[in-house]
Formats: structure tokens, sequence, C-alpha cells
């Protein structure tokens, strides 16, 4: 029980920070704990069925390629959890009333990304122990809530854009851009040293969601 807890705290400490950041209208706790949700059961659902389809399309033969260990970085994994969590976030969240500001995209992709964290957290955890826990709370916790707050930056820019296509694509390039260079330096551990670039990585994504999350605060509808 003890382990579960560590798995999902640092879940629930990001979700209650972005809760807390959306300032100006809060969003409905039922309508957030349902995208928490399909995060955490649906997208993993999604990750797993096409992780399988690319096992068989694009089968990754070595582990000690760069080559091959980019393609699976980029094209893999960072498409595959990238394009699940925007699915949900596109046609479950986006297309409701609730999404009413541009802060909304942000609050929204962060709930779906966390949920698939929560999940993905607690396998790895019950597997790994309190080591693993400790390790995942300060590095691919807290890098999916970037990928999540990059995604939803964009989303709830394109919510009441004229250019909502291009722009909700644009979040989701940047979500898979980011999730792909941060597993990448981790893929490719057997260069000495090169696991570094995963933390700039994550540092520059960090930096990037504040910079998000204030921009969007600074032009919410409701900052009057």
């Amino acid at each position: 029980m003890n382990l579960l807890l560590f798995a999902i705290a640092p879940v629930f400490i990001i979700i209650l920070y972005i809760y807390f950041k959306d300032k100006y209208e809060k969003e409905p706790k039922r309508f957030l704990f349902y995208n928490f949700i399909l995060g955490a059961i649906v997208s993993i659902v999604i990750t797993t069925v096409l992780y399988y389809v690319f096992d068989i399309v694009l089968p990754i033969l070595s582990n000690t390629s760069i080559f091959q260990q980019f393609i699976k970085a980029f094209f893999v994994v960072g498409l595959i959890e990238e394009f699940s969590k925007y699915i949900i976030v596109r046609y479950f969240a986006q297309t409701n009333k609730e999404f009413n500001e541009p802060f909304d995209g942000i609050v929204y992709a962060v709930m779906v990304s966390m949920g698939f964290a929560a999940t993905e957290n607690i396998f790895y955890v019950l597997e790994g122990g309190y080591q693993t826990a400790l390790l995942r709370a300060f590095t691919a916790v807290p890098a999916h809530a970037t990928f999540g707050i990059l995604m939803g930056f964009y989303m709830g820019k394109a919510k009441f854009s004229k250019n909502r296509i291009g722009l909700n694509l644009f979040g989701l390039l940047a979500a898979i851009v980011f999730h792909g260079a941060y597993d990448f330096f981790l893929f490719i551990d057997f260069v000495p040293g090169i696991w570094v670039g995963a933390f700039i990585s994550l540092f520059i994504g960090i930096v990037l969601s504040r910079k998000a999350i204030k921009r969007h605060q600074e032009n919410s509808n409701f900052n009057t």
C-alpha cells in the first residue's frame, strides 16, 4: 500500500499545482476526473495497441544502434504515447463547453498526461520498489507533465483560433519532440555520460512550461 502511495503521490502533487495555477476560472472537478481516468485507462489501451502494431511494422532490432534508438524514441515511444493523450484532449476535452479559455488546454492536457503517468508509474514502481519511485518522482512524472503543458499550451490557443488544426498538431509535435529527446538520451545509455542529455531536455521543458503557464494566465478570458 505504501509503495502504491509513493507511485501516485508525485502525480497528484503536479495535478494540484496546475489546478491552483488556474487562477481565474476553475474547471469542474468531475470533468477533470473524467479526463484523468481517460488518460489512465483509455490512453494506456491505445498505446498498448499501437505499440503492438508498430512492433510488427517497425521492429527495433538492436539496442546498441543509435539510429534505431532514435527511431524508437521519437517515432515509436514519443509519437505513440503523446498521440494517445492528444486524441483524448482533442476529442473529449477541447470539444466540451467547459474548455472556455486558453489555460484550459494546459489543465486538461496535464490531467490526461497525469492519468497516463499514474498508470505507468504504478507498474514501474511495483516492479522496481522505493528507489524507482523516488527516481521517477523527479524525472519521468515531471517529464510527462511538461509534455502535457507544452501540448496543452498550443491546444488552448487552437480552441480560439482560426488555425485550429495547425495549432493542435503543433502542440502534438512539441510534446513528441520533447518526449522523444528525453527518451533518446536514456535509450542510448551505452554512450558514457549521454544520459545527462535527458536532464537537460527535462530542464528546458520545465522552463518552457513555466513560461507557457504564465502566458496563458496573462491572456485568460477571465483576467479582468
